[in-house]
């Protein structure tokens, strides 16, 4: 990629020229993510720093409660298969690709990604059936478990 190439509708901050907030939460994303640069969806979104931050804090609460001595209840390998499903199912190439990344790095195989993409897939198909059908459900959870 060159210089001149757009790589979003608004002009990045860059790391050097981050400051405040957006410093701070640079600094945070890549100590929690274990990665040496901030990756381009966070300095893009960091123009508007109250969205970096609100963002950024909402994402670290849910995929890196650990980060904040917090147990999940998903293993941080399920809650990436999520990820990838709904990114998948949304068709964000950005997000596809970022945590299929990460999938990667936790040694999760290809077979094993490209199962999760087969389920998204087949319920993705399911699921717009059940609704173009307007099927009545007939099987519900069950009721709050206290």
């Amino acid at each position: 990629m060159t210089n001149d190439t757009p790589i979003a509708t608004v002009t990045p901050v860059s790391e050097d020229d981050a400051t405040g907030v957006v410093a701070e939460v640079f600094a945070d994303i890549k100590a929690t993510k274990n990665l040496e640069f901030v990756p381009n969806f966070w300095r893009t979104i960091a123009v508007y720093p109250t969205l970096l931050q609100q963002v950024w804090s909402q994402l670290k609460a849910v995929m890196h409660p650990e980060a904040d001595d917090r147990e999940g209840h998903l293993t941080p390998v399920v809650r990436e298969m999520i990820a990838v499903a709904v990114s998948a199912t949304n068709g964000c190439t950005y997000c596809l690709n970022s945590h299929t990344r990460a999938l990667q790095s936790m040694g999760v195989s290809d077979g094993s990604i490209g199962e999760v993409l087969a389920v998204a897939g087949l319920f993705n198909q399911t699921n717009t059936l059940a609704d173009g059908f307007q099927v009545e459900p007939d099987i519900k959870p069950l009721a709050a478990r206290g």
